[in-house]
């Protein structure tokens, strides 16, 4: 297959990238540009190598085992406490997860639309989670993996611009790139690893390939998609955090998420808001799909329940997590502690997944000669060592022990 063929197929990686682009993301990358101006640039560049690493992985074991992650793990083990330690652990970990990010999700979205209409956030929020769930229910993957593309690219195009019309400092961008880690950053370091790799994306991407390609000789058109959609996924933050940073004096505390916009639109016009709007409306949207798939995908697989998007059980996951979400709209805001928080927990949460990844990987049962090389493994480690690492000095950190 060509390269414009391999292009042109592209939809199970861009359901990832519009899995991680979340309001949440938008918040944490907001927060981060706003208090350390570029100086974390170099955390999403990781971030985004690390999540093609293990992307790659997901999609692979997908594309050649034709299990779901949830599954590959429930019969990875015959031990039976360690059996139903996993699958306690996917269930608890990305089922109630996931419904927990929903909430952010359609509030996030709906705080978009509110900007750009001035209609209450409150009704935005049950549209979006009635047209969310109505998308779903229609089963048709085709339809739901076109819907996703199609925000992704209105996402990139509206932080994209927005970025370019705040105007940048290209030299301070550029310097972004070296690592270092400023005084009082771990905590937004770890927060946007997790908004980037994300551990529920994970199943979901083992899950989504199995619709689109049919076995392992598709594996190059699948790399190329993973690859493609991924850096696509990671400039979009980088665009947001670019924004922030452009637009407000470092240590500025963002407090409103939602508000944002307006607050862009005295310093960089009313185009800049209205396009960074559009972009945290898509981002929700999307998220809000996602999360429900990824939440259904992983929970009905750890199960050992039908996978497929008409069965009812499946249907029934994604349904409460969507509940969760649509019920949040009329409790109340979501303050930007708690989102970034909740970036931060799945961070610590990502090394576990990652392991037994990683541990699936290297079962010759399940994937015969498509197991991980040594490279797979050493740049698995290396990215699994790493956000073990962040994950505890974060929460040393929360503790206050360092």
């Amino acid at each position: 297959m060509g390269f414009i063929q391999r292009l042109r197929a592209i939809g199970p990686g861009a359901m990832v990238a519009a899995a991680f682009i979340g309001p949440g993301t938008v918040t944490t990358a907001s927060v981060t540009g706003a208090r350390f101006d570029y100086a974390l640039v170099w955390t999403l560049a990781f971030s985004i190598l690390a999540t093609i690493v293990l992307q790659e992985m997901s999609a692979r074991l997908g594309l050649v085992s034709r299990e779901g992650l949830g599954e590959a793990l429930r019969d990875q083990f015959d031990n039976p406490i360690a059996k139903w330690g996993s699958i306690l652990l996917v269930v608890a970990a990305i089922g109630v997860g996931t419904a927990a990010y929903e909430a952010g999700n359609i509030l996030g979205g709906a705080a978009g639309l509110e900007t750009i209409t001035g209609v209450s956030s409150t009704i935005w929020g049950i549209v979006i989670g009635v047209v969310t769930g109505a998308l779903l229910y229609t089963g048709k993957y085709k339809l739901i993996e076109r819907a996703l593309v199609g925000l992704v690219a209105i996402m990139a195009v509206s932080f994209l611009v927005s970025a370019a019309l705040i105007g940048p400092d290209l030299g301070a961008l550029a310097v972004g790139f070296v690592p270092k880690i400023p005084e009082g950053s771990l905590f937004l370091i770890t927060g946007l690893i997790g908004t980037t790799v994300v551990g529920y994306n994970l199943f979901l991407h083992a899950s989504n390939v199995q619709e689109r390609w049919s076995g392992p000789d598709e594996l190059g058109a699948c790399r190329t998609d993973t690859v493609i959609s991924v850096i696509i996924g990671g400039t979009i933050t980088i665009a947001v955090l670019v924004t922030a940073a452009a637009a407000f004096p470092t240590g500025t505390e963002i407090t409103d998420i939602g508000r944002m916009a307006e607050q862009l639109r005295p310093i960089a016009g009313p185009y800049a808001a209205l396009f960074f709007s559009i972009g945290l409306f898509a981002a929700g949207f999307t998220s809000a799909t996602t999360a429900s798939l990824a939440g259904a995908y992983a929970t009905a697989g750890a199960l050992g329940w039908e996978t497929d998007l008409s069965s009812s059980r499946f249907q029934s996951v994604w349904g409460v997590i969507l509940l969760v979400g649509i019920s949040s709209v009329f409790v109340g805001g979501s303050p930007v502690e708690i989102i970034v928080f909740a970036q931060v927990v799945n961070g610590i949460l990502l090394p576990i997944v990652a392991v037994f990844l990683i541990v699936a990987m290297n079962s010759e049962t399940l994937l015969g000669e498509y197991t991980n090389g040594t490279v797979s493994n050493v740049l698995g480690g290396i990215v699994t060592v790493i956000v073990v690492w962040l994950g505890i000095r974060s929460l040393l950190t929360v503790a206050g022990v360092i």
